[in-house]
């Protein structure tokens, strides 16, 4: 299945490109994700640990089953104050 992923801030800077495409297996997890995710874009592999991962609006752990159908943001931490 064909994931489109959604990259904001640092990711976003790192990969050069709003978002990536990347192809799981069905049933993968956000695990197999963050992998498909450094093969596809190198860039993204020190970031990656580090950020967030939403499907459909809600932020998942790495166990989380990943849908073809799936709105997949990834989300690097915010600092400010």
């Amino acid at each position: 299945m064909t994931i489109h992923v959604k990259l904001f801030s640092l990711a976003r800077e790192r990969a050069g490109h709003e978002s990536v495409e990347v192809t799981l297996p069905e049933g993968a997890d956000v695990a197999q994700l963050r992998l498909a995710l450094v093969k596809a874009c190198l860039p993204l592999g020190p970031v990656l640990p580090s950020c967030r991962v939403a499907i459909d609006q809600a932020y998942v752990e790495d166990d989380a089953t990943v849908h073809a159908s799936s709105e997949v943001p990834i989300l690097p931490p915010v600092s400010g104050g």
